[in-house]
């Protein structure tokens, strides 16, 4: 039986360019945190006194700043040759030769895999041969893979290559196959580089990306790390387990704010959830984007003061987790709750405009005249994504989108809205469409409702992933509510 560990991505010295436009942000901690997970790494190998290890690609980041980086590597290095254990490496897309131009003698169990042909090694006292071969370039937009030498009899044959294989997400193309590719090839175990989110892709034959050491940014959430492989003396793979690495833990994390309607329950549940995700952390520093959801009367406060609320949540957090838990950025979602009868009771085109959709629910599609004319008093960007969102759903359902909610309200239409909105919108949308509903309308109508479009925005973003008559209604309905309650300048009934 042996053992190896695969690891990946390590992107040593990552620059993690603009930290320093975050107030607050920990630094240097997270420039460092790519160092401390090698260092991770190489602890691991030596503590569990694996047989060899292999990274597969983008040790380096880019070129080296100065030759620190280099220096740091070697000394890592030398302590894994003073435990008696090999190192196999193939340049990734990152580090490919022609990137380089700075180099240091390494110690002699470090091994280099060719950039210009694919080799094979065969590992000292131990039937294991890795086949591999790095990048010459940054780009490499051919599949190596058929250049890769047979598989030697008799041994756990080991496939080293950074690939995006058919794509990935987040990730550009390089040397590009196919899964059928590796698995056909047969090798008992192919350490792959290039995707950072960790993954098996097969395990008749064992196909893996570790992932990255160390995530970079909130895109890379979750437990980062290497794969510790055991194989037994049949030359059969008998588990490949990750082991997180990363120092610093990227997370995002939801709060449902549904029902609340204090700011201090709000920092409550907030505590809670950065308690749990701590906890998982383990002792990490934890670097989290905070996305505050639900329909909350706290919606509109959350809209005007959403500085202030970062800093209430910053403070929760290190009361929590004292310098621990750092947030990086924090994300509105929330929606307002609405009291419709209220609503009604406040004007006749609100009342208008509730019968109308309820009538239009319950008997056809088609709006009422009475909602086709409101909608052409909306400013241009709402009204424009409300005609996609009802031209995409009533096409897919087969209902008929009238021509007046794709082009605007015919002129004849204006007076009658004019009237309307006179005696139940405010003085912002009366100057609007009294002269015609043209550039004086846009500047009354974003006064009141576009400050908080976005609002009105994620209700309608929301529809594009629904389909079916009721549920395009009630899209409906809640964007040209949110544009009264904005635009009457007042809750009108609503919570928010």
């Amino acid at each position: 039986m042996f053992r190896f560990i695969h690891a990946a991505d390590t992107h040593i010295d990552s620059p993690l360019l603009g930290l320093d436009a975050y107030e607050g942000a920990p630094a240097e901690a997270l420039r460092g945190a790519t160092r401390q997970a090698f260092e991770n790494l190489v602890a691991l190998a030596i503590d569990e006194a694996v047989d060899f290890v292999l990274i597969a690609g983008d040790l380096y980041d880019g070129d080296w700043k100065d030759f620190s980086t280099g220096l740091f590597f070697t000394r890592q290095m030398v302590r894994l040759r003073e435990a008696g254990i090999p190192v196999y490496v193939i340049a990734g897309n990152h580090d490919a030769a022609s990137v380089l131009t700075r180099r240091l003698q390494l110690p002699d169990n470090v091994h280099f895999f060719s950039t210009r042909h694919a080799e094979t090694l065969e590992v000292d006292g131990l039937p294991v041969a890795v086949h591999g071969r790095g990048f010459p370039n940054r780009k490499v937009p051919e599949n190596l893979t058929p250049e890769y030498p047979p598989p030697l009899a008799g041994r756990f044959n080991i496939g080293l290559l950074h690939t995006s294989l058919s794509g990935a997400p987040g990730h550009d193309t390089y040397a590009p196959c196919t899964l059928a590719d590796l698995t056909g090839k047969g090798y008992g175990y192919w350490a792959l580089g290039h995707v950072h989110q960790p993954q098996v892709l097969s395990r008749d034959p064992w196909v893996v990306f570790p992932g990255n050491l160390q995530g970079r940014h909130v895109r890379e959430t979750g437990a980062r790390g290497c794969r510790l492989v055991t194989v037994n003396d049949s030359l059969q793979v008998v588990d490949a387990v990750h082991r997180s690495l990363d120092v610093v833990r990227w997370e995002r994390l939801s709060v449902d704010l549904t029902g609340v309607d204090q700011q201090t329950d709000a920092l409550q549940r907030l505590g809670d959830v950065l308690a749990a995700a701590l906890d998982e952390a383990g002792g990490r520093l934890l670097a989290v984007r905070l996305v505050l959801s639900g329909s909350t009367s706290l919606h509109g406060t959350l809209a005007r003061n959403l500085p202030d609320w970062r800093a209430q949540c910053q403070a929760r957090a290190q009361i929590e987790g004292g310098d621990g838990i750092w947030i990086e950025e924090l994300v509105q979602q929330t929606g307002p709750v609405y009291d419709e009868k209220k609503l009604a009771e406040r004007d006749e085109l609100t009342r208008i405009l509730l019968e109308g959709l309820d009538q239009a629910a319950a008997e056809a599609l088609d709006l009422p005249p009475e909602v086709r004319d409101l909608l052409a008093v909306l400013p241009a960007g709402i009204r424009r994504e409300l005609e996609d969102a009802l031209s995409e759903s009533g096409a897919e359902a087969g209902h008929h989108v009238p021509t007046e909610v794709q082009t605007g309200a015919p002129a004849d239409a204006q007076t009658g809205v004019q009237a309307g909105v006179q005696t139940g919108v405010q003085t912002g949308v009366q100057t609007g469409v009294q002269t015609g509903v043209q550039a004086d309308a846009q500047t009354g109508v974003q006064t009141g409702v576009q400050t908080e479009a976005q609002a009105g925005a994620n209700t309608m973003a929301q529809a594009e992933a629904r389909t079916g008559r009721a549920a395009l209604l009630a899209d409906v309905r809640a964007l040209l509510l949110e544009s009264l309650r904005r635009t009457g300048g007042e809750d009108g009934g609503g919570e928010a």
